[in-house]
């Protein structure tokens, strides 16, 4: 009898094992888009991570960041969709290279992300969600630095 219970786990953590690797699928974007990191303007390094597809604004993307940060050393950046995004993005011009993060979205997963950035100045921040569908959806905002973080 304990001789079954010990094989049926491990045939559950073997399948376990097997369907996460199976179904996981991540791209080195800094090996696969290696030009785009080195890009110092976010158009340019949005060319070279996405190609000459048409950007279309959207507003099914949320993102939250603070208007004014306190901290340019750490500034809480969250990405939320429901869209059915293949790969999402975030780029700023405020630092010498303007891409920043991105990540590949699972088959069947909401976007809800939350990472920290720094930002040396105040400047626009671009995010750009590519969708299964191969469409590109962009949204732009700008984050004001406050130089010391001191707020005042």
């Amino acid at each position: 009898m304990e001789k079954r219970k010990i094989l049926n786990m491990g045939l559950a953590v073997l399948a376990a094992t097997v369907m996460l690797a199976t179904s996981l699928n991540a791209v080195n974007f800094r090996e696969a888009k290696a030009s785009a990191w080195e890009s110092e303007k976010s158009v340019d390094a949005i060319k070279k991570m996405f190609g000459e597809g048409k950007l279309h604004a959207t507003d099914k993307i949320r993102m939250t960041a603070p208007s004014l940060a306190q901290s340019p050393s750490s500034i809480s950046v969250r990405l939320k969709s429901k869209m059915d995004i293949e790969t999402i993005a975030f780029f700023q011009d405020a630092n010498p290279r303007s891409s920043t993060v991105v990540f590949s979205v699972p088959d069947g997963q909401n976007v809800d992300y939350t990472f920290r950035i720094k930002m040396r100045q105040s400047a626009f921040v671009t995010v750009v969600a590519k969708t299964r569908d191969g469409k590109l959806h962009t949204l732009k905002r700008e984050i004001e630095v406050n130089g010391d973080g001191c707020g005042g």
